[in-house]
């Protein structure tokens, strides 16, 4: 009986969707590592000293993870529309290959997407005041500290921001329209509810993770907006990784139901 109970909960998480999820909690955890130890010292001591090397390095793993974690938004978009616009096709289209390809390619990306930035950085040269107004090592707080010239690495965040930002943010908006009209079609108002709570976790993540990263790159970064910018940075890179375990556990029935079943697994065999 609790042999039972325990390969069917395997069976419910090895599926495409938690594939993807476990690597996008994965790079969650990389990607709040990287702030929030040197953000507690700069809070804790009012300020903190952190090596020409080391805010590189900071910036190099910050730019990675959140490179990556629009490309995982945009695989797991890409798992859902599959899911739910053609279900009979789904298990044959999204197998374990194709998982383990598309996961690769996202941390790949992510990894790459950054070098330039780093070895532009690296030819720069820093001069005068040395204090970055931020909390973290980004680039455009150190651009403004350079004394050489800065648009080389401008015209390479434009375009970086292409295949990373704005075209993940067309697929995925792309792919909710056509799920939309999908979930519309279905003619039981319980089915319609069902499709949209497949969808309804990664929709809400979408939305918090581009409408803070989309609104803090756009709105200007001086003046009285630069304490806003700080207070959305805060958002994309902290709160949104705390808060996405807590609304795929919440919003998930499958995930409540295996937790709800490992809990009475534990109270039966004890």
């Amino acid at each position: 009986m609790v042999g039972s109970t325990r390969k069917e909960c395997c069976e419910h998480i090895n599926t495409p969707m938690y594939f993807f999820l476990s690597h996008l909690s994965l790079n969650d955890i990389l990607l709040s590592t990287t702030i929030e130890p040197k953000m507690l010292q700069i809070i804790l001591k009012e300020g903190n000293v952190m090596s020409k090397p080391g805010c590189f390095t900071q910036f190099y793993f910050f730019s990675a993870s959140s490179s990556n974690e629009c490309l995982l938004l945009t695989v797991m978009s890409y798992d859902r529309y599959l899911a739910i616009c053609n279900p009979l096709r789904y298990s044959s289209i999204m197998d374990l290959k194709l998982c383990i390809l598309l996961a690769t390619l996202c941390w790949v990306c992510g990894v790459l997407i950054a070098l330039p930035h780093i070895v532009l950085l690296h030819k720069m040269t820093f001069c005068g005041s040395n204090s970055i107004n931020h909390f973290y090592c980004d680039l455009l707080p150190l651009l403004k500290l350079s004394c050489s010239d800065i648009s080389v690495s401008e015209t390479v965040s434009v375009f970086n921001s292409i295949p990373i930002v704005f075209l993940p943010f067309i697929f995925i908006s792309m792919s909710y329209i056509n799920i939309i009209v999908a979930i519309l079609r279905i003619s039981t108002s319980a089915g319609r509810q069902k499709a949209f709570s497949t969808c309804s976790s990664h929709l809400t993540v979408v939305c918090m993770y581009y409408g803070t990263l989309v609104f803090n790159y756009v709105i200007p970064s001086e003046g009285h907006y630069l304490g806003l910018q700080k207070m959305i940075s805060v958002c994309y890179s902290i709160v949104t990784p705390l808060l996405n375990p807590l609304i795929y556990s919440v919003r998930n029935e499958e995930i409540k139901r295996t937790i709800t079943k490992h809990i009475f697994q534990k109270n039966y065999i004890n």
